[in-house]
Formats: structure tokens, sequence, C-alpha cells
């Protein structure tokens, strides 16, 4: 048995193993693996902490990205029944301008009717007393043809105006 190989390697080791356990590597080594642990604990519980902090920050994303469109939607409405309202107030404006400008021009025509109608008589009235002017003085002579062409004048004027 001694001469075996093995009992020689296992003796070492058992002995190697002796030297590290009277040294304190063992202590070293699991002093280090729980330092490994604890730095992976932290890791993970920052991980945690930050999976948190980004599931809080997509959150308010969403509820402004909703926020947001709500208002978007709100405006484009408001927009809309704006641009109605404007519309059919741009439409009654015109309307009422062409109802007035019809009743100008309705005022201005009756207007240029009177007018025609008083510059007919006129010319009329003028023509009825020039005729009746020339025939009366032409038919009858004196102051009587003067007294009744006169009054005759008279007459067809106060008449035609």
């Amino acid at each position: 048995m001694i001469e075996d190989p093995e009992t020689w390697v296992a003796i070492a080791f058992v002995i190697l193993m002796g030297g590290f356990a009277y040294l304190g590597v063992h202590r070293t080594f699991l002093k280090a693996l729980d330092n490994r642990a604890a730095r992976i604990k932290a890791e993970l519980d920052d991980a945690r902490r930050l999976k948190d902090e980004a599931a809080k920050v997509l959150g308010e994303y969403k509820a402004r990205r909703a926020s947001a469109e709500r208002e978007a939607a709100e405006i484009v409405t408001s927009a809309k029944a704006e641009a109605e309202r404007i519309a059919a107030e741009a439409k009654a404006k015109m309307e009422d301008f062409v109802a007035r400008r019809t009743k100008t021009a309705e005022g201005k025509i009756a207007l240029a009717e009177a007018q025609a109608l008083a510059d007919v008589r006129a010319a009329a009235a003028n023509a009825a007393v020039e005729a009746a002017s020339t025939i009366l003085s032409q038919s009858v002579k004196g102051s009587v043809a003067d007294d009744l062409l006169a009054k005759g004048i008279a007459e067809v004027r106060a008449k035609l105006n």
C-alpha cells in the first residue's frame, strides 16, 4: 500500500487540506464566497429597484401619452366646432350682406324710377305748356289772350307737377 502512488496522493491531499485548515484558507474561501453572494444580492436588489423605477416611469409616460392624446382629440374637436361656427357665422354675414345690397339696389332702382317718372312728367308738362302756349298765342290775341295764357300755363303746371 505504501508503494501505491494513489496512497501518496491521498496522504499529500490530507496534509494539504490540514495545512489549509491550519492557515484558515477555508475561512478566506468562505469569506470570498460570502462577499460574492452579498455583491450578487446587492446587484439583484439594484436590478429589482431599477426595474421597479423603470416600470413606474413607463406607467407615467403611458399616462402622459394618453393624456396628450385625449387633449389632442379635444383640441381637434374644438377646432372643428370653431371652424363650423365660423363658417356658419360667415354664411349668415354673407346672406345679410347680400340682403342689404339687394335692398339698397332695389331702393336705388325705385328712386331712379321715381326720378325718371318725375323727369318724364316735367318734360311732358314743359311740352304741354309750350304747345298750349303756341296754340293759344296763335288763336287768341290781346289782353284776354295773355290772361288766358298765364292762367292755362299755371293750371297745367300745377296739375302735371
